[in-house]
C-alpha cells in the first residue's frame, strides 16, 4: 500500500516547512538583498565571504521558486522512504556542503570570465541541493507507467511524446531551473553533477552511496537521534556492518531458517538410523545360531 502525505518522510516534511518559512522570513525582515551573490561587488570589492556560506541556507527570495521547491521536496520524499531518514538527511547535508562552495567558486573563477563579466549574479535558495536529490530520484526510482501524447495533422500522427508518471516532477524541476534564466541554470547543473558524482563514488569523505555500506571507505552518517531513530550496530566476520532498519526481521528469518534446517537434518538422521536397524536385524538373527 502506498503511503500518503509525509508518512515515513520526516526530513522531507522539514524541508518543505523550511523552504516556506525561510522565504517568509526574508520578506518579513526585508533581508532579500542580503541573500544573493554578486561576484562584483560582493566578493571582489567588499569581500563578503559570508554570502558564500548563506546563499543556499537563506532560502528563496520570491514565492514562485518557493512553490516549485516545496512541490519538488514533496515529490522527492519517496527517496527518503527508500533510504531511510538517516541516510537521506546525511545526503542532504553532504550535497548542501559541496554545492554551497562549488557554485560561487565556479561562477567567480570560470563562468564570469568566460561570459565577459556578464554572468555576475547568483540567486539565493537551495536549488543546487534539490537537483542533487533529483539525480538520486532519477537513478533510483523507477517509473510506474508510461503514456503517449500525440498530435494529428490530416488524421496522421505528426508529433508523439512518450511520458511517464515521473514527467511531472521533471517539469516542475525545469520550471525551477529556468525561474531566473540563465542564473538559476548554474546551481541546477552543479547540483545534478554533485548528485551523479556521489552516486558514482567520486566524492571524497561523502556519505555512504548505494555502492558502499556505512562502514565503507569515506562513509559517514549523522547521529540517529537527529532524525528520531535509534542507533543500531552489529558485527559480521569481525567487521562493522550497516545496522539498518530491517535488522530485526533479518535475524528472525535467519533463525527460522536455521531451525527448519536443523529439524530437517534431525528427521533425515532418524529415518536413516531406522533403516539401518531394519537392515541389521536379519543378519543378527542369521548368525545368532552360529555363535
Amino acid at each position: 500500500m502506498l503511503s500518503s502525505g509525509f508518512s515515513n518522510a520526516s526530513v522531507s516534511k522539514f524541508l518543505v516547512i523550511y523552504f516556506v518559512a525561510s522565504s517568509i522570513g526574508l520578506a518579513v525582515f526585508d533581508a532579500k538583498h542580503l541573500a544573493h551573490i554578486q561576484v562584483n561587488p560582493h566578493l571582489w570589492r567588499y569581500g563578503q565571504i559570508s554570502r558564500v556560506l548563506l546563499w543556499q541556507a537563506a532560502g528563496y527570495a520570491n514565492s514562485t521558486e518557493t512553490l516549485f521547491a516545496a512541490i519538488l521536496a514533496y515529490h522527492l520524499r519517496v527517496v527518503e522512504r527508500m533510504w531511510g531518514s538517516r541516510k537521506f538527511a546525511t545526503f542532504i547535508i553532504t550535497a548542501f556542503s559541496y554545492t554551497t562552495i562549488l557554485t560561487p567558486i565556479l561562477l567567480a573563477l570560470i563562468i564570469r570570465p568566460l561570459s565577459l563579466n556578464k554572468l555576475n549574479y547568483l540567486p539565493s535558495g537551495p536549488t543546487a541541493t534539490i537537483f542533487a536529490l533529483l539525480a538520486q530520484y532519477h537513478a533510483a526510482v523507477p517509473h510506474t507507467f508510461r503514456y503517449q501524447i500525440s498530435t494529428t495533422n490530416n488524421n496522421k500522427p505528426s508529433l508523439t511524446l512518450l511520458l511517464s508518471d515521473k514527467s511531472t516532477t521533471y517539469l516542475i524541476a525545469a520550471q525551477l531551473a529556468l525561474s531566473q534564466f540563465p542564473t538559476t541554470l548554474l546551481p541546477a547543473a552543479i547540483g545534478w553533477a554533485v548528485g551523479t558524482a556521489w552516486r558514482a563514488d567520486f566524492l571524497p569523505s561523502s556519505s555512504p552511496s548505494p555502492r558502499r555500506g556505512a562502514g565503507g571507505r569515506g562513509g559517514w552518517r549523522i547521529p540517529a537521534w537527529l532524525v528520531g531513530e535509534k542507533e543500531t550496530r552489529r558485527h559480521e566476520s569481525g567487521s562493522r556492518a550497516d545496522g539498518e532498519r530491517y535488522e530485526d526481521l533479518r535475524q528472525r528469518l535467519e533463525g527460522e531458517s536455521r531451525a527448519a534446517a536443523a529439524a530437517a537434518t534431525a528427521s533425515s538422521t532418524a529415518s536413516n538410523g531406522t533403516y539401518v536397524q531394519r537392515q541389521r536385524r536379519p543378519l543378527i538373527e542369521r548368525f545368532r545360531g552360529v555363535f
